[in-house]
């Protein structure tokens, strides 16, 4: 009588395909795995070892024959010891071994591009074409890099890609030193030229370029990144990484951005920050804010005056916005800018001076203010220090009185 008994444990009958035996294998190892299942560890063993011998053509075939008898006999050596039986189940579910990537398909490296944007782009989002070169698997070899059967190992690294080589540095001391395989170019196996893939020359990969379209949110910041997942260079046996787009956002003449506030600087006369303005800003999105400030309402050096809702949009949420500010810096007119009837006239309109009470007495000197330039603070500053300098050089410790 027929061997069914690992076909019952995967709920499968000996006609089952290769799609259908998988399918229930997963199916059962998510629903008794030991981190949902505790109990069920025995279980899950079974099942992990019925899928592993069903999975498997040559082992299916020797199992159907003689049964697990055969297999024992055939090479199986009894079963899996217990930690096998993890690996493979992490291997087929997730693509990596039990405790490790040992036996899951290595995964290659990530590959990062700057995008620079501008605060437009930021502002109203923007979709761009980036055009990518990337190597993607020989599409006639199918990765093999030539005739079927013609990858043989590198007879001179042995398959490890690497060459161990020693150097005398001393007495009876020796240096171990790695170096690249020459023969194989760290590969492991060798191709002969004339079985070697004509479209990839026995790379097994091949250039491509492709065009990827990003697509920049309304909202987004510097250094977001965007991810195009599995878009990476593609290798034989190893999982490709991702495109990673990082976004570098450009200069702006007006606005600074502060998260999702806006800042911009406006300079004003005196007039302005005395008797009021109106000017207009030219927002990101195209559209003319109509900026005004009533007479009266003094606007002092510095001043910082905010607009709500004006500023960048939030990411995922661009109907809500940040703030609008704007830093004033107050003009003045130049010296002399006014006849003295028009200052008195002006003197009237201000509010008055504070009272001055002259002193009296010979210690009261008057003196003379000029303009203090950078240049001259500096000079000032270093006439000091040699003045200083001078005196240590007549009462520094290095002078002495002789004691008699």
């Amino acid at each position: 009588m027929a061997d069914n008994k690992l076909y019952e444990i995967l709920g499968v009958s000996r006609t089952a395909s290769e799609s259908e035996i998988k399918r229930n294998y997963h199916k059962l190892a998510k629903e008794y795995h030991p981190d949902k299942n505790p109990a069920a560890g025995d279980r899950f063993k079974e099942i992990s070892y019925a899928y592993e011998v069903l999975s498997d053509p040559k082992k299916r075939q020797t199992y159907d024959k003689f049964g697990l008898k055969g297999l024992q006999e055939g090479g199986l050596g009894g079963g899996f010891p217990p930690e096998d039986f993890l690996g493979h189940f992490f291997s087929d579910i997730f693509g990596m071994g039990g405790g490790g990537r040992g036996r899951g398909r290595a995964r290659g490296e990530d590959t990062i591009h700057p995008l620079k944007v501008s605060l437009e782009d930021m502002y109203v989002g923007k979709t761009a074409k980036l055009q990518l070169s990337k190597n993607v698997i020989c599409g006639p070899c199918k990765g093999v890099g030539g005739k079927p059967g013609s990858v043989v190992c590198c007879r001179d690294c042995h398959g490890q890609g690497i060459k161990v080589s020693y150097q005398q540095i001393g007495p009876s001391m020796t240096r171990q030193f790695q170096t690249r395989c020459p023969t194989c170019q760290g590969q492991g196996e060798t191709i002969n030229d004339k079985d070697k893939c004509s479209k990839c020359k026995g790379k097994k990969v091949l250039n491509e370029i492709k065009i990827l379209e990003v697509h920049v949110e309304k909202g987004m910041k510097e250094n977001q990144k965007i991810f195009f997942r599995g878009e990476g260079d593609q290798q034989p046996d190893t999982q490709p990484g991702d495109v990673i787009i990082v976004l570098q956002q450009k200069s702006h003449d007006v606005f600074k951005r502060t998260g999702d506030d806006l800042l911009m600087e406006r300079e004003i006369s005196l007039t302005e920050a005395l008797c009021g303005f109106e000017f207009v800003v030219k927002h990101l999105d195209g559209r003319d804010l109509l900026v005004r400030h009533l007479p009266g309402e003094v606007i002092k050096p510095g001043d910082l005056k905010g607009i709500q809702g004006e500023g960048m949009p939030q990411y995922k949420n661009p109907f809500e916005k940040g703030n609008l500010y704007i830093k004033f810096d107050v003009t003045f007119p130049e010296n002399n800018f006014a006849l003295e009837e028009q200052l008195q006239n002006l003197e009237s309109i201000l509010p008055p001076r504070p009272a001055f009470v002259m002193p009296t007495g010979e210690d009261v000197e008057e003196v003379n203010m000029m303009e203090y330039t950078a240049s001259e603070r500096s000079r000032g500053r270093e006439e000091a220090y040699a003045s200083d300098d001078e005196e240590n050089m007549h009462t520094g410790p290095g002078v002495q009185c002789a004691h008699q």
